[in-house]
């Protein structure tokens, strides 16, 4: 039984994205699994599959099977059925450690390589955001819909909050919830994952007494904008320079809900922060000015000018989560149990953090900036030349077809257009369809609406 799992095995070391990874690196090894029942879909062939599915275009079960059917019939191993439901049940017996595994694999392999780029400190950055899946009763009750939408008229929205790493754009964690809970409830299950001497950049959402009293106690500083409610409580102590000032935050009585009181009780009764205002002259942005709250309090190391190009390089996360949600196509899942949602959550971060792992080779080996590749040419890349990787045994002809790939990754560069203006609206207009305000069985059409223009008042 375990000689033809090795060799079933061996044969599927020749599928498309399996023999990419195997060839460009070593840093993603699902967990080994034990002789059992022969399967067409053991768990490590699901794994792969899965993988290949998320980063698929269509990203469908039906595609997923019919790419190991016309691999399976290639190979002349045997003809597989066009159903879905063994791999559908195969996934649903994928355990989450084993994903987890692998994620974790990956995260390890970025974090060394930030070790080559020379920081002296490194910048983890967080921001909150949501996806949808399918409206079943198990996702509504792990996930339910917003509360101002109609039942049956809305979707199981998950809200997670993301850590990523700014010099490489590789993301080292999550934690999901409902809608209900806040992004920075959600962060605060991160906090295991920062080391000390870290910078923690954030938008003014995360910007709390406690928050950056609990996190200097971990040797973390933060780099955050001031939150509007931070106007009162605050003392002046001295003028660095031109309008960078070095305050005193003082403990309110107000305990935040999420905090023990014990805990809350042991926090500083004032905390030390440096202001610097910020000015933004430049045309079409629509922020004018704000202030950074800081704990970085040497002036002369961390200039004004230091924690405005820190606090602008923000923005990247937001570019981040564009990338895995909207390129990557995470922003609506499509299972339909909570387990399976969070199996498929995972796999792709696996797929997003295995990307910008081989767009980091690439840019390293040619010299080019990480954040000039183009992610979704790197996507199209790993699509596309993922089956010619397929039957090079010899050493030379696959360094040369990855040196190749390399090569392509390194010349799909995205143009650098600084301060430029993108407006967040939208040119193509959608149809004109009407929206769904009451349950599907409820809902009765208006035939021909479009032809009807509303009445003058």
């Amino acid at each position: 039984m375990a000689r033809t799992l090795s060799a079933h095995k061996r044969r599927l070391l020749t599928l498309p994205v399996t023999a990419l990874v195997q060839t460009a690196g070593s840093f993603l090894r699902p967990p080994h699994e034990r002789p059992a029942r022969t399967r067409v879909f053991t768990p490590w062939v699901t794994f792969w599959v899965f993988l290949a599915q998320v980063l698929g275009r269509a990203q469908t079960c039906r595609e997923a099977v019919r790419h190991t059917q016309g691999w399976f019939r290639a190979q002349q191993v045997r003809e597989l059925s066009s159903n879905t439901s063994a791999y559908c049940q195969a996934r649903a017996r994928l355990p989450q450690a084993h994903l987890n595994k692998a994620f974790a694999g990956v995260v390890r392999h970025l974090k060394a390589q930030e070790k080559t780029l020379g920081l002296a400190r490194r910048v983890r950055v967080v921001d909150g955001s949501s996806c949808s899946m399918p409206d079943t009763a198990q996702n509504q009750a792990r996930y339910p819909q917003p509360q101002r939408q109609k039942p049956g008229c809305g979707f199981p929205v998950m809200h997670f909050a993301a850590l990523f790493s700014l010099a490489t754009g590789a993301i080292l964690g999550t934690a999901q919830g409902p809608l209900s809970d806040h992004e920075r409830t959600l962060w605060r299950r991160l906090w295991g994952l920062l080391k000390r001497e870290d910078i923690a950049l954030a938008d003014r959402g995360f910007c709390s007494f406690a928050d950056y009293c609990l996190l200097l106690q971990r040797g973390v500083d933060c780099v955050m904008r001031l939150h509007a409610r931070r106007s009162k409580g605050v003392r002046k102590i001295k003028r660095l320079a031109k309008d960078d000032w070095l305050v005193e935050w003082v403990k309110t009585e107000v305990r935040p809900k999420w905090l023990d009181l014990a805990l809350w009780r042991k926090l500083p009764d004032t905390l030390r922060v440096r202001h610097v205002k910020i000015r933004v002259p430049i045309s079409g942005f629509r922020t004018r000015g704000l202030t950074v709250a800081t704990t970085l309090l040497d002036a002369t190391v961390y200039t004004a000018e230091i924690l405005a190009d820190l606090y602008r390089q923000r923005w990247c996360i937001e570019l981040f989560l564009r990338d895995i949600k909207i390129t990557m196509g995470m922003d609506v899942m499509r299972c339909k149990t909570p387990a399976l949602v969070q199996k498929e959550f995972t796999m792709h971060l696996i797929a997003y953090n295995l990307v910008r792992a081989l767009m980091l080779e690439a840019a390293t080996r040619h010299g080019k900036h990480l954040f000039r590749l183009s992610l979704a040419g790197a996507v199209a890349a790993v699509r596309q030349w993922a089956p010619s990787f397929i039957g090079l045994r010899s050493r030379p002809k696959r360094r040369a077809q990855l040196d190749a790939f390399f090569r392509s990754l390194a010349a799909d560069t995205v143009p650098h257009r600084p301060d430029r203006i993108e407006p967040r609206a939208r040119k193509r207009r959608p149809k004109n369809y009407q929206l769904l305000n009451k349950p599907r069985r409820l809902f009765k059409e208006i035939q021909h609406r479009n032809k009807y223009a509303k009445a003058l008042s």
